[in-house]
């Protein structure tokens, strides 16, 4: 990943921002092109504290193939992508601005290998759980709650992984490099616009630089209509 300098975060940004996220495109190499599926991830770590994300595909899914050696190699990477939103150059007060595109992302790479049977069974309550307790006060769903004819045909039809994560890259690019009072202006822009992804950016950029908007004299937040 390129990631100049003033947006990039640090290791443990960049795992908390993944973890948090929890969805991601799965990547490997067949030999010949590319293979990738999105999937729902989480992390957890190893004893000497060696991060790793488990997920599952579909048995059918080309990747399954892919785990633990050639032609892949048994290195995968998995693209953690955030928020993102298109900057206009006019919203700039400087002149000679470009237009840009801010966004938040992460990429995790290393080996995979396929999980056992009992890893697999723990590995889907895990997963369901941590995005189960986003939807609290709703009882979590638990596998359980299947009958056991269901959930084993369910278990045959998916494969479950562990990715032993050996590099950690994160481009956070919410314009740190700018000025105050360009960084206000594009700020207070993003945060208007009807797009979910703009307003998260504005949010985010608040919380980026919270002095910018925490200085009395700085009437540029305000100045979009």
């Amino acid at each position: 990943m390129y990631t100049p300098p003033p947006f990039k975060p640090d290791r443990a940004a960049s795992l908390a921002f993944a973890e948090a996220r929890g969805f991601g495109m799965a990547c490997a190499w067949d030999g010949a092109k590319p293979i990738a599926s999105a999937l729902p991830f989480y992390l957890t770590y190893a004893a000497d504290g060696t991060p790793q994300a488990l997920f599952h595909v579909a048995r059918h899914n080309p990747l399954v193939k892919l785990a633990g050696g050639l032609p892949s190699g048994g290195s995968w990477l998995l693209a953690v992508n955030g928020a993102d939103a298109y900057v206009s150059a006019d919203w700039y007060v400087s002149p000679d601005q470009v237009p840009t595109w801010l966004y938040q992302a992460v990429h995790l790479t290393g080996p995979v290998r396929t999980l056992s049977g009992e890893e697999l069974a723990l590995q889907v309550d895990a997963l369901s759980a941590k995005f189960e307790d986003r939807l609290l006060p709703k009882k979590p769903w638990m596998s359980a709650k299947m009958t056991a004819a269901r959930l084993d045909a369910m278990k045959k039809a998916i494969v479950g992984f562990e990715m032993t994560v050996e590099e950690v890259e994160g481009s956070f690019k919410l314009n740190q490099h700018k000025s105050e009072t360009d960084f206000a202006a594009v700020a207070a822009h993003l945060g208007v616009q009807a797009d979910a992804g703009a307003q998260q950016i504005a949010h985010l950029m608040r919380q980026a630089r919270p002095e910018v908007f925490a200085n009395p004299t700085n009437e540029l937040e305000r100045s979009v209509p």
